[in-house]
């Protein structure tokens, strides 16, 4: 250090609580007044209330900032879970795992450590090369995007906690068992050669310990990053939402997504598929779905294959996974989809 350097100031736990407590007050207040400033916005508008326009605007304007407000608060929830996790720390835990308890490790963890469905091809390679088994791997892989934190806070908050709960246990079945079934197929041998002639060492815990400050800060990250990259598509996800909303009759949804059509869930997953969003995009498209008369194991079943599932998904494992393991893996968490869909109709009929 010269003499005309200063230190660096240490950064206050205390100033970060004081702000971060701020500015979860100014956060409930902005959430309660949604309801209310959005409807005498729309009042204001030179529409009829009853027009489909109107209705697809009041969709939009009350939509888009509740589900950005709820996005970056739960965003910055986990991102400070979050640091009590790492690649390595992850890969460390799944390593060694036997199938069953390893699966079970491995979508639980899928649940709040930071990867998702673009994160498949490092994550692959680094398991493979740490001792992961296969089903484990898969295990992890369909739990991170399926059950993340940003769908079960979205569905908590619009569609309550039995929901939610049910979403969880159901997500995290699929993602265990289908696991589970990849691993007593014993398909190491349809992976792509060079991941099978991959042999590296695993890479070594992180040890840093993280102040208070350190993981504030992470959750602040988190929402620069996730929230940032994502807000277009929640913005696109819900200028759908409102589209159908708004104009969409509610006749035509009942009839294709309706609970009585038995090949409503299939077709669903097949609609989803090819698609592709994140669940922070897909769930307004889902809140818009349900009030146009929509079945909730249907529209469920369509989310689910979207987030996934998606066939930019299937893209991206091509690089680490031969086509036949790719077909094995679509077919059995698809079934795992359809399974879930036609039981959340059942219940909730």
């Amino acid at each position: 250090m010269t003499s005309t350097e200063l230190p660096a100031k240490p950064r206050s736990a205390t100033t970060r609580l004081i702000v971060t407590a701020l500015l979860l007050v100014i956060w409930v207040a902005l959430y309660a007044a949604l309801a209310p400033a959005s409807q005498w916005l729309v009042l204001q508008l030179p529409l009829d209330p009853a027009s489909g326009a109107a209705q697809a605007l009041a969709f939009f304007i009350y939509d888009t900032p509740k589900v950005l407000l709820l996005l970056t608060l739960i965003v910055f929830a986990m991102g400070v879970v979050r640091s009590f996790f790492s690649p390595e720390r992850t890969r460390a835990l799944l390593a060694g795992r036997r199938q069953g308890v390893g699966n079970v490790a491995a979508a639980t963890l899928g649940i709040v450590t930071p990867f998702c469905s673009c994160s498949a091809v490092p994550l692959f390679i680094g398991f493979v090369s740490a001792g992961v088994p296969l089903g484990v791997t898969f295990s992890f892989l369909i739990a991170a995007p399926l059950v993340n934190e940003v769908a079960l806070g979205l569905l908590l908050a619009l569609l309550g906690w039995k929901v939610a709960l049910l979403y969880l246990l159901l997500g995290l079945a699929v993602a265990i068992i289908s696991g589970a079934i990849i691993g007593r197929l014993h398909l190491e041998g349809w992976l792509e050669d060079w991941v099978r002639a991959l042999r590296t060492e695993a890479a070594p815990l992180a040890t840093a310990q993280l102040s208070i400050a350190d993981r504030i800060d992470a959750g602040v990250e988190a929402v620069r990053d996730i929230v940032g990259r994502v807000w277009p598509w929640i913005i696109g996800g819900i200028a759908v939402g409102a589209g159908i909303h708004g104009w969409v009759p509610e006749g035509l949804l009942a009839g294709i997504m309706g609970r009585e059509a038995w090949w409503s869930v299939p077709a669903a997953v097949a609609i989803g598929i090819p698609m592709y969003s994140n669940a922070a995009g897909i769930i307004p498209v889902v809140e818009a779905l349900l009030g146009k008369g929509a079945a909730l194991g249907t529209t469920l079943a369509f989310m689910m294959s979207v987030t996934a599932l998606s066939a930019p998904e299937m893209v991206i494992l091509r690089k680490v996974l031969t086509v036949r393991l790719i077909a094995v893996f679509v077919a059995v968490v698809g079934l795992g989809i359809l399974v879930v869909g036609y039981l959340f109709n059942f219940l909730f009929g």
